[in-house]
């Protein structure tokens, strides 16, 4: 016990170092962290998932949750409702072409049934917000793009979750309305943006009164926790009721809320105290999300890994294309624009959504587990060594190029 525990905290100082060096390396820590993950459970067998039972996955999940959380407290609602239209385009677009790639990678590379294949492709169809969000932070893009993969990264997790339960519905009863599907995807997402934006309201309202209690820092945590879990037992996105909880609490001025006279004019509801609190919680579990995601790595046979290879650098060109189609109208920087070309790994719910059809009993179910873990990992690896090496002039005179978007007066003479 007393080397775990010391273990704990060689850990976090880690992380902290890793933080330092990925401002001043562009040496992703996310990266690092899911490595020392691998090393210390598939490669040494140190640490298996097992030995954290079903707290490893709860964690995992509250990670999740707070990153969104803290992640809508930075949004600003003008730029918001600018970046639906791209938001909307990229991310249904980027999904779809995902899925179709990845369930003809599985078809025609792993022989897996057309319905299994579709399963893989939808299972890897989204970003991760538990990659993406940190990674858009440490790199302070302008605000509209940063918006742009935030809200894909929220709301594909919503239609990887929804099409595989869709898929595993047919799998089991033999059949779906279609009309039913979009329906059901529809209300994950409006009532829970609903949902968040009321919570975040009610809040409002009784957090003047919160504030007089002792030690109450954590009570808006505690409130997110609520407003997700009662989000996710009514049957919609708790991950996006949190993403518009935050965003409510830091944009209520413009919800006219001033008017009901119980609201205090001077309510200041996230102040720095908070803020500041919120950015080191999502660190220490985005620290522990990443080693215990490394942990979780199935390795197979060496087919796969050859595979998730093919399967990511194919999204990734799909994906750099499509940024180039989207963007062209875009006044958004090479660099904003190239990164959000990189911004397709996959995490979090790739991984929990990949081990269900086994447990259906789906044919070829390993294969869908062992191949989305690989995927996920692969995925990740690239993100970051494009990040790193995205400052190397080579690379800026690449994304130039194939984005046509012009480099700046200092890339050029570099």
């Amino acid at each position: 016990m007393s080397l775990t525990i010391l273990a704990i905290g060689l850990m976090i100082f880690f992380a902290h170092f890793l933080s330092l060096q990925f401002r001043k390396t562009n040496i992703p820590d996310v990266l690092v962290l899911m490595l020392v993950g691998i090393a210390i459970g598939p490669l040494l067998g140190i640490v298996t998932p097992q030995d954290f039972g079903k707290i490893g996955p709860l964690i995992a999940t509250i990670a999740l949750v707070v990153i969104l959380f803290e992640s809508g407290t930075s949004l600003n609602l003008n730029v918001l409702g600018k970046s639906l239209a791209t938001t909307g385009v990229l991310s249904f677009t980027c999904f779809a072409l995902t899925a179709f790639i990845v369930a003809m990678v599985g078809f025609t590379a792993l022989d897996l049934a057309p319905l299994p294949s579709i399963l893989l492709g939808v299972t890897l169809g989204g970003t991760s917000s538990a990659v993406v969000i940190p990674m858009v932070n440490a790199l302070r893009l302008a605000e509209k793009p940063a918006t742009v993969l935030v809200l894909e990264s929220a709301l594909t997790d919503v239609l990887c979750i929804v099409g595989v339960f869709a898929l595993l519905q047919i799998t089991t009863q033999g059949g779906i309305e279609p009309g039913k599907l979009v329906g059901s995807v529809l209300a994950a997402l409006i009532f829970a943006t609903v949902i968040g934006v009321l919570g975040g309201i009610g809040w409002l309202l009784v957090l003047g009164k919160i504030r007089d209690f002792p030690n109450t820092i954590s009570s808006t945590l505690a409130y997110v926790f609520i407003v997700y879990g009662t989000t996710e037992f009514l049957g919609f996105s708790g991950a996006i009721a949190a993403l518009a909880l935050g965003v409510t609490l830091t944009n209520f001025e413009k919800f006219g809320l001033y008017r009901i006279q119980s609201i205090d004019r001077n309510l200041v509801p996230l102040n720095e105290t908070d803020l500041g609190f919120y950015r080191e919680t999502v660190f220490l579990l985005k620290t522990y999300f990443f080693v215990y995601l490394g942990i979780s790595i199935h390795f197979s046979v060496a087919q796969l890994a050859i595979v998730a290879c093919f399967i990511v650098l194919i999204v990734y060109a799909m994906r750099l294309a499509l940024t180039r189609l989207v963007f062209r109208a875009e006044a958004y920087s090479l660099r904003d624009a190239a990164i959000t070309s990189m911004m397709v790994p996959k995490g979090l719910a790739a991984a929990v959504l990949a081990a269900l059809p086994l447990q259906y009993g789906v044919p070829g179910g390993e294969v869908i587990r062992d191949t989305t873990y690989m995927v996920v990992l692969v995925s990740i690896t690239l993100t970051a060594l494009l990040v790193m090496l995205y400052p190397l002039p080579i690379m800026q005179r690449f994304y130039g190029r194939a984005l046509c978007k012009p480099l700046t007066d200092e890339q050029s003479n570099q």
